[in-house]
């Protein structure tokens, strides 16, 4: 880091000190805080946090096949308590009544399908510190936004790799606008409920901009750029029927990942990342480290659901195993492995970064990435509608 920048940074904000950092070992459990009414303005300079920490990383058990609901044996992750039962309800309602009533963004025939992601209980689970349930509905309507233009461009629910560029060029222009002469802006901005994916992110994105600060929707939309050149990857790859080498699928998976979703984690808690700090060096390695970490999980749980999908469907064990020579199982159980390396990667370097910048919302938002990861863990873990593990143990 630069030494000028950083002696810059520590002359902002301070009274936290290294005592409140706990990236691991964790000890307790977050409760949820009490609901607000309504979004609050963001301030410039949050109050300190005070995120409780969380258990430590469970071991591998001792032996016998996982049950249903059971973590992966041997995958490092930290397990939460259930989320707020009375939250997670109040949460479900209100996204279900804006993806169906609002933007009327799925047919009734997907209802059981939506119902069964569990967007409620999963964001509930991923932004502990957010003040009130309208702090939640940013995050979740983003992250319904989000696996509708998965589902309806690239994959089963209407996806193709064909033409995807196009669709996803367009549907971006409902996060970043466009700017064009009067005579053509209006057909533009009629494209914007052309198709339900376009809807959801356009009002989504709206909701968001009224909430957070111009830089952190700035954030979201480099991010969610990241995200679409990470899917067009991908559909090359379909297209042409080639399966990468392990790196180039790492490196593929860290641009097509859930990085949106953990740094919004401010915006979602009712503070702000400073832009100075979102851009240091140290940030965007474990920002990187996380997203590429909690991606894999998907890639393990989601394994027996996409390999019982058409064609074939690229994730990490897959790939180890097409271009390493290994068997199905050493596949899998080596992408366990190199979860793991990244999650004892991002750990150490949030850590010392934290310890070397204990600016408070910094170390807030640390904390708050770290949370979302284990959230995400538990969503995946405890979804049994739409996830089962293999038979490898």
């Amino acid at each position: 880091m630069n030494t000028t920048a950083l002696d810059r940074i520590l002359r902002g904000p301070s009274g936290l000190g290294t005592s409140g950092l706990h990236f691991t070992p964790r000890t307790e459990v977050p409760e949820a805080p009490a609901p607000e009414p309504a979004v609050q303005a963001q301030p410039n300079v949050p109050a300190v946090p005070t995120v409780p920490v969380q258990p430590e990383a469970s071991a591998p058990p001792s032996g016998g096949k996982p049950k249903a609901g059971d973590p992966i044996p041997g995958l490092y992750h930290h397990p939460i308590a259930e989320p707020d039962p009375a939250r997670v309800e109040a949460l479900s309602l209100k996204i279900k009544a804006w993806a169906i009533d609002e933007i009327e963004l799925y047919p009734p025939e997907w209802e059981k399908d939506f119902d069964g992601f569990s967007t409620g209980r999963y964001m509930v689970a991923c932004h502990p510190d957010a003040p009130s349930v309208d702090h939640l509905m940013l995050a979740a309507r983003l992250m319904v936004a989000e696996n509708a233009v998965d589902d309806c461009y690239c994959e089963d629910l209407g996806g193709s790799p064909v033409g995807l560029g196009s669709r996803l060029l367009l549907a971006h222009t409902a996060l970043d606008a466009l700017h064009t002469t009067p005579e053509y802006h209006p057909a533009w901005q009629a494209s914007l409920a052309a198709d339900a994916p376009r809807r959801a992110y356009h009002s989504a994105m709206e909701y968001f901009v009224r909430a957070s600060t111009p830089s952190q929707a700035d954030r979201f939309r480099h991010d969610m750029a990241r995200l679409h050149m990470g899917y067009l990857a991908e559909a090359a790859w379909a297209e042409t029927d080639h399966i990468p080498e392990v790196w180039e699928y790492l490196a593929m998976r860290q641009f097509n990942n859930f990085r949106p979703c953990p740094t919004i984690t401010d915006t979602v808690g009712g503070y702000e990342l400073p832009a100075e700090l979102h851009a240091l060096p140290a940030m965007q390695r474990v920002i990187a480290l996380a997203g590429n970490a909690t991606t894999i999980v998907n890639d393990l749980y989601s394994y027996t659901k996409e390999l019982s999908s058409p064609g074939v469907h690229l994730n990490l064990p897959v790939v180890i195993s097409e271009r390493e020579g290994v068997s199905r199982k050493e596949g899998y159980l080596k992408a366990v492995e190199v979860h793991n390396e990244l999650m004892h990667a991002f750990e150490a370097e949030a850590a010392a970064l934290a310890v070397a910048c204990p600016v408070p919302t910094l170390v807030r938002f640390l904390r708050g990435v770290s949370a979302w990861l284990d959230g995400n863990h538990y969503w995946h873990q405890t979804n049994t509608f739409r996830y089962t593990l293999p038979d490898f143990w």
